[in-house]
C-alpha cells in the first residue's frame, strides 16, 4: 500500500528495521538538501549519504521531490499547542517553538533550498504551498478562537496576524542571517497582537 508521499507504509509498519532504513534514507535528504540545494539533489547522492543502494529509494519512493515531501513531512517537528494560559501566553509558547526550530534544526537549514526550488518548479510550489498552509494553521486557529471568544478584537485579521508574528522570526533567520531564538517571541507579541477588547 503506497501512501500519499509515495512511500510504502505498509512495510515500515511490519518490520522494524524498514522503519530504521526509511529514516536514515530521510535524514539523509534532508542533509543533502541543506548542503547542495533541490537542483542538485540526486537519489544518488542520497543514497550514497544514507548507505543504501540506488534500488532501495527506488523500491519506496518514485521521485526526488516524493522522497523530499516524505522527509519534510516524516521528520518535521510538531508544534505544541498549550491548552491553558492567556492568549498571549499561548502564543508566545507557540513562537518560541518556531524560533526554536529555526534556530537549530536541520529543517531549518533546507528552507532556502526549498524556497528557491519552489521558484522554479511548479510541483514544488505546490508542495511548498501546501506544507507551509498546514504549518501556519496552528496559529491561524488559535488567532481566530480568539477573535470568536472576544479575547481580539473582532476586526482582527488571524491570517495577517500569524503572519505578522511568524514572520520577523523568518526574515530574521533567512534574508538577514541573524541569530534568533525562543527569547524573541515575547517581544513579538508585545509589539503585534491586539489588545484584548475593553
Amino acid at each position: 500500500m503506497v501512501d500519499p508521499s509515495g512511500a510504502l507504509a505498509s512495510d515500515a509498519e511490519q518490520d522494524p528495521r524498514v522503519e530504521r532504513s526509511r529514516r536514515v534514507i530521510l535524514e539523509a535528504v534532508l542533509c543533502e538538501l541543506g548542503e547542495v540545494g533541490y537542483g542538485a539533489l540526486t537519489i544518488e547522492g542520497v543514497a550514497v549519504r544514507a548507505g543504501v543502494g540506488k534500488s532501495t529509494i527506488y523500491r519506496h519512493w518514485p521521485g526526488k521531490l516524493e522522497l523530499v515531501e516524505d522527509a519534510f513531512r516524516t521528520l518535521k517537528a510538531n508544534v505544541v499547542v498549550p491548552e491553558d494560559g492567556t492568549l498571549r501566553d499561548r502564543v508566545i509558547a507557540i513562537l518560541e517553538q518556531v524560533a526554536g526550530l529555526l534556530q537549530e534544526s536541520t529543517y531549518a537549514t533546507c528552507m532556502p533550498a526549498l524556497i528557491d526550488a519552489a521558484e522554479r518548479d511548479p510541483r514544488v510550489r505546490a508542495f511548498h504551498a501546501r506544507f507551509s498552509a498546514e504549518r501556519r494553521a496552528v496559529l491561524v486557529g488559535i488567532l481566530r478562537d480568539a477573535v470568536e471568544s472576544g479575547e481580539l478584537p473582532p476586526t482582527a485579521d488571524p491570517e495577517l496576524l500569524a503572519d505578522a508574528l511568524v514572520g520577523p522570526i523568518l526574515i530574521r533567520r533567512l534574508m538577514l542571517t541573524e541569530p534568533v531564538g525562543p527569547e524573541i517571541a515575547s517581544a513579538l507579541v508585545d509589539q503585534v497582537l491586539p489588545a484584548p477588547p475593553r
